[in-house]
């Protein structure tokens, strides 16, 4: 075992791209989740799963002897601005894949990472590389030719609302830069606490209250515990010990599995615009990371 992983920072780099790939493994899961859970409202969903998540953040920072409160009150501002963007993304995350195909909106929100690029050149001013540049527009052309075909075929709803998730995770992700000498642990509750309330009142204005099937709540609380929870906890661990542009490349095993899932599952194929759009924003997204490895 010692050979094949070798030792030392070595054996830390195997492990850590172990852990990633088991990360994307798990959050595929999610897609699968939510189409099994297919007699309630996203709101409905929405608050079970953002419950599930917030358990599974409290035991983690719990067991990791980490007050609540304070933790929380160190986080400040930057950790509130994170948990908004985070709850954005995880609104959209399911809004897009209740009204797409799961490939849809997983391959828009990938381009999140781009997305966070832009964003940290105008907030923080992080210089930006000129093949980040390239990249950008690569996934803006692959965007817009998914975001076409959403308008062709009535799904723009679906399609709006991935890509308001993939901007929502990359606001989340400059903001945990911005306080990366604090603890940002907490803006996952915070999320999660967004999440719920609003998902709550949102429930309760439409009409459907907070009652679906109790299968589709033990579905949503598994998505919030398992998927939310685990793979977040497996990533944190993998990038420890994981460059962060090898990173971006070997997470895009959840797009990969997660498309596979239910296509396997529920026959839900992609159409061929969307494997062309999706493969231009992999394509730029794979090529800056290979250039980011070469540096």
């Amino acid at each position: 075992m010692t050979t094949i992983l070798g030792s030392g920072p070595d054996r830390g780099r195997v492990t850590g791209r172990l852990w990633v790939l088991s990360a994307g493994l798990c959050m595929s899961l999610g897609g699968p989740i939510i189409r099994l859970a297919d007699e309630s409202t996203p709101w409905q969903f929405l608050f079970y799963r953002s419950l599930g998540a917030a358990f599974a953040i409290l035991i983690y920072l719990l067991l990791t002897g980490r007050p609540v409160l304070p933790t929380i009150r160190r986080a400040g501002a930057t950790g509130g601005v994170a948990g908004l963007g985070l709850a954005v993304a995880f609104t959209g995350y399911v809004w897009g894949v209740m009204h797409s195909t799961v490939a849809n909106a997983l391959l828009l929100i990938s381009a999140s990472p781009l997305f966070a690029a832009f964003i940290g050149w105008m907030v923080l001013r992080e210089r930006v590389a000129r093949s980040m540049w390239f990249a950008i527009a690569g996934v803006i052309a692959g965007v817009a030719i998914m975001i076409g075909e959403g308008l062709a075929e009535a799904d723009i709803l679906g399609d709006l609302a991935s890509l308001a998730s993939a901007v929502g995770f990359a606001g989340f992700s400059v903001a945990i830069r911005r306080g990366r000498h604090t603890d940002m642990s907490p803006s996952i509750l915070i999320a999660a606490a967004i999440t719920i309330v609003f998902s709550g009142i949102m429930a309760a204005a439409s009409g459907t209250g907070l009652a679906p099937p109790l299968v589709d709540v033990g579905l949503a609380t598994m998505y919030g515990v398992l998927v939310i929870g685990a793979g977040i906890f497996m990533l944190t661990i993998g990038a420890r010990n994981v460059p962060a542009a090898e990173l971006l490349v070997l997470s895009l095993t959840e797009v990969v599995f997660a498309s596979l899932w239910v296509a396997l599952a529920f026959g839900e194929v992609p159409s061929v615009l969307t494997l062309v759009g999706g493969l231009i924003i992999l394509g730029s997204i794979g090529g800056q990371a290979f250039v980011g490895m070469r540096r």
